[in-house]
């Protein structure tokens, strides 16, 4: 797990929170703009799960397992 992780899962909460308030107030901007911060979070949690991906695969060639 890395910050990107962790920002990105608080985006999503936030833009869920955001979209619900938005959906009981009947603002549809801000149900709109709570469901965009959704995907940003989803995208950014993406974003860390490759980078440790990446890291996992050049620490594995930098230190193979015999």
């Amino acid at each position: 797990m890395n910050k990107d992780h962790v920002k990105g899962g608080f985006k999503e909460v936030k833009g869920k929170v955001r979209e619900e308030v938005g959906h009981a107030v009947g603002d549809d901007s801000s149900t709109i703009k709570g469901m965009a911060e959704q995907v940003v979070g989803k995208v950014q949690k993406g974003l860390g799960d490759l980078k440790d991906a990446v890291k996992e695969k050049v620490d594995s060639v930098i230190h193979p397992k015999h």
